[in-house]
């Protein structure tokens, strides 16, 4: 079992971490404070591929496998977490509309969203269904050659400022559950469509979230993805992939965390002594830095069962969706602590860190839904014995 990663890899996390250092980590903290969405820096990441890693090449994409994903979005988080998390984002709507869309669809949008001139939005979340999105209200329902959407979706990360929206609705009966949502993807300007405010949050601020309302907005039935009926699967497919996705972002949070603590500890003086020179804090660098190893294996792991289909794929993603979140957010915390008021202060970036990561416990399913996830499949014949392999 070879856990080193190849020189491809290599080249492709170095080819991130220049972006992150250019791009991203010398704005990060103005964009945080004024709320800035950097449309000109995520065109540039179009520019550098990052807008389609896992999109095939025969649609335009760098064809990369998800643990190459992992492996960039770890690297750019380090830059800023909160802007990785909107790629990420994007990524996978892009995903699906290659995945799931009309050739037509393909070739009118993919080109546009593949460098950035186009940017999408994933609109699942409602008002009244958040964990129980196989509950959503929006409705679709069908008119000659179209589509007509009413509803509303909560939470919507970039809406207001992207041009694209992958949109699940309810083309079934109101009481149809998962089988009857489908999918389509709707030009974010139609007529009828309405925006929210948007939302003043603890962290993610480098990206708007706002409501989303659709008022009898028409669009061709050839905008849906795959066939009526499909929808929530396809949603559930999407963030499979986006669950990993956003474990990463938490773990290139952690690894910043983790690097600036080191720096702390050996520079700050305390009774005469560096930091870095009493045992409690080493014991709790070493703890930090264990947890964040355990969690990054069990991300890539997940990622390689993801890129091989296999069955028990959702269940690692969860697991390790939970896992790399809950301690991503642990690591910056601990380091915030180690930094004592001035990790509370917004000079030093600790204090964003810790904002940006506590989301990631919450969305893409909470991680009281991960749990869920995972247990179900854990209680089916077989599974806990195939954890060993």
């Amino acid at each position: 079992m070879d856990f080193a990663l190849s020189d491809d890899q290599r080249a492709l996390q170095q080819a991130a971490a220049d972006f992150a250092r250019a791009e991203l980590a010398p704005h990060a903290a103005e964009w945080d404070a004024t709320s800035h969405f950097p449309v000109d820096v995520i065109k540039r990441a179009g520019e550098a591929g990052f807008l389609a890693i896992y999109l095939d090449e025969a649609h335009g994409g760098l064809g990369l496998s998800r643990l190459d994903a992992s492996l960039i979005f770890e690297q750019l988080a380090q830059g800023c977490v909160s802007t990785t998390a909107y790629l990420t984002i994007h990524n996978m709507a892009s995903w699906m509309i290659a995945r799931w869309g009309s050739e037509a669809l393909r070739d009118a949008w993919l080109p546009s969203l593949i460098s950035g001139e186009r940017l999408a939005s994933y609109c699942l979340t409602e008002p009244g269904a958040g964990s129980d999105a196989a509950s959503l209200r929006t409705r679709a329902v069908r008119d000659g050659d179209d589509y007509v959407i009413t509803g509303s979706k909560m939470f919507i990360s970039g809406a207001g400022s992207t041009d694209v929206l992958v949109v699940m609705a309810r083309t079934g009966a109101p009481d149809s559950g998962a089988g009857g949502i489908s999918t389509f993807l709707v030009p974010a300007d139609s007529a009828g469509i309405d925006y929210g405010k948007n939302e003043d949050k603890m962290g993610w601020k480098s990206q708007p979230t706002r409501l989303v309302s659709f008022d009898d907005v028409r669009v061709p039935a050839g905008h849906r993805l795959g066939e009526e009926g499909e929808g929530f699967k396809l949603a559930m497919k999407g963030l499979d992939g986006g669950r990993l996705n956003i474990a990463s972002c938490s773990l290139g949070a952690a690894q910043h965390a983790l690097e600036l603590a080191r720096d702390y500890l050996h520079e700050r003086k305390q009774f005469g002594k560096t930091l870095a020179s009493f045992q409690a804090l080493q014991f709790k660098f070493a703890d930090m830095a264990t947890e964040l190893v355990s969690a990054r294996l069990m991300v890539r792991h997940a990622a390689w069962r993801l890129d091989r289909n296999d069955p028990q794929a959702p269940a690692h993603c969860a697991m390790a969706k939970r896992l790399a979140t809950d301690i991503g957010f642990h690591v910056c915390n601990e380091a915030l602590q180690l930094y004592g008021g001035y990790g509370y202060i917004k000079e030093y970036p600790l204090e964003r860190l810790v904002r940006d990561t506590r989301v990631h416990q919450i969305l893409e399913g909470t991680n009281e839904i991960m749990r869920l996830i995972a247990s179900r499949r854990l209680f089916d014949d077989g599974v806990v014995e195939a954890l060993q392999q």
